[in-house]
Formats: C-alpha cells, structure tokens, sequence
C-alpha cells in the first residue's frame, strides 16, 4: 500500500484544490471513494476512516478539502455545482472515470449534486446524515426565510474583501484530535449538551474559514437537491437525534430514490463522532455488497 499523498490542483478559474490520495496496491483495485466533508470543515473530517478502514487494501481513497475550506482557500462564489464540478475535476486529473462519494451534511448534499450533474462518473452514494430541505429542523429550519439577507451579507462581504479588509489567516482545525477529546466527554455528565454546543457553534465554525463562505455553507444546506435525477445506488445514515434534519421525513423523500439502504443510529447530529464504528461497518459493509 503507498502512503497516503497530498495533491493540489489550479482549476481553470484559478482556484486552488487539496486533496489527498492512498493508493490500495491491490492487482485488481475496486472502484475508489471521495470523501466530502461538511459545512465549516474540512479532509480531517475523514482522517480516522481513511486510517482504519479495511477498504484502505482494496480500493484507492481520496479526500477533499472542498473550494473554499482550509488548504483549499477561495474568496469567490461558492456552490453545489462547484463544489460537484471541482470533484469531478479532481477525478480528471486522477484518472479515476468512476467512484463513489461519500459525503456527511453538506458533503452528502455535494454528493447527491455531482450524482446529478455527473450521472457516468458516480458508482454510488454514501450518505451521512443528507440535509434534505423539507426535513430541516430547528436553527436550520428558522434562517430559511432569512436567505435573501445572508445573500446581502455575502455581496457586502465580498465588496470589502476586495478593498483587502478580510482575515488574513485562519486556524487549523484537526478533526480527528477534536473528535478524541469529545468521545471522552461523551461520558462524561454533561457530555452531550457539550458536544451540541461544540460541533453546532456557528462562533466556533467560523473561526475555521472567510464569513462569506461560512453564510455561503449555510445558503446551500437549504437549497432543495434534484433527487429526481439520482439514480446511482446509495447507502443513507440519518441521525436519530434531529438536531438539524428530520430522519423520518428524510427517509420518506430517500426511499422514492432506486437502490437505496437507509440506516438510523443514534447520534445528535455527528456520525462520525458519536458512532464511527457503526459507520464504518456499514459503509464497508455496504461497498462490499454493491
């Protein structure tokens, strides 16, 4: 197996995209996945699967930081085309002509895109807690009416980014180190109010990335998906908590899709953290079967 290998590359806009790639070695690899990450985050996301996977010796691994997140920084518009695009851009350059995508939160969103824009290129779906519009609750739920704002917001932002009034730098964010520290205080008194107020902090997310593109997360979260035009296989994984989205509700507008697996776990909101064996199971599970 060949170390995992960062890459960058310039698309023909001039933005800049990290990936990382792990070459399984294997004679007769199967079809490789792309791992989305979420709003406000980044490739670490999926740090921990890449490095415990049993897939890891037979399939090619790949994880992005989506345009505009972390090593991949961008000050311009932002979108699930892009995003979907910039993925199959990515694929290009590897020489990859199909793969299946998994995505968590807007990462799955961004999936459900590129299956969409890119029928040929996508084997199949995996799903980690899909932001479908009508199943929104709570905070997501009550800034829906307010998205012609956050689009004002946005124009003003980018007018002042322009004049060279933005941030010049920003911290990392480690996902893997910070999902360790919360598995212990998931044990802990207090744990799960803990963890809410940690990972669905839009004051702790925006440290990470430019205002603009934090609202511009935001504004495609609660953009309705064209799910009449998926017709790639999919596994789905819906958190039982609804902290931000409805799993029965999601699960009734999924099951209308052809060849799907729809998976409950009892999680808040974040998967990988609160359950990441059970995810990993069932994701290898799931691409051993199809």
């Amino acid at each position: 197996m060949i170390p995992e290998r960062a890459h960058t590359l310039t698309t023909a806009d001039g933005a800049t995209l990290a990936y990382r790639r792990t070459h399984c070695g294997a004679a007769t690899p199967g079809v490789p996945l792309v791992f989305i990450h979420g709003a406000a985050s980044n490739m670490t996301r999926w740090s921990e699967f890449v490095q415990l996977t049993t897939l890891r010796a037979t399939r090619d691994l790949l994880r992005v930081d989506l345009r505009g997140h972390a090593r991949s920084l961008h000050r311009g518009p932002l979108s699930l085309e892009m995003w979907s695009d910039d993925i199959a851009a990515i694929l290009a350059r590897e020489s990859i002509p199909r793969a299946i995508l998994v995505g968590h939160c807007l990462g799955a969103n961004v999936a459900m895109m590129f299956a969409a824009r890119h029928p040929a290129k996508t084997a199949g779906l995996v799903l980690v807690e899909p932001m479908l519009r009508d199943a929104l609750t709570g905070a997501l739920r009550r800034v829906r009416p307010y998205v012609p704002l956050l689009k004002i917001a946005i124009g003003v932002i980018r007018a002042l980014n322009a004049l060279g009034i933005y941030r010049r730098s920003f911290p990392e964010l480690d996902l893997q180190s910070l999902d360790r520290e919360f598995r212990k205080r998931l044990a802990e008194p207090g744990g799960a109010e803990a963890l809410a107020q940690r990972y669905g902090s839009p004051w702790a997310d925006i440290k990470f990335l430019p205002t603009a593109n934090y609202l511009s997360d935001l504004i495609e979260v609660l953009r309705p998906l064209p799910l009449a035009d998926i017709h790639a296989p999919f596994l789905a994984m819906l958190s039982a908590g609804r902290m931000f989205a409805d799993p029965n509700v999601t699960r009734a507008q999924l099951a209308a899709l052809p060849r799907g697996e729809i998976v409950e776990l009892d999680a808040k909101h974040w998967i990988p953290t609160e359950q990441p064996k059970a995810m990993r199971r069932a994701i290898e599970r799931w691409c051993a079967k199809i």
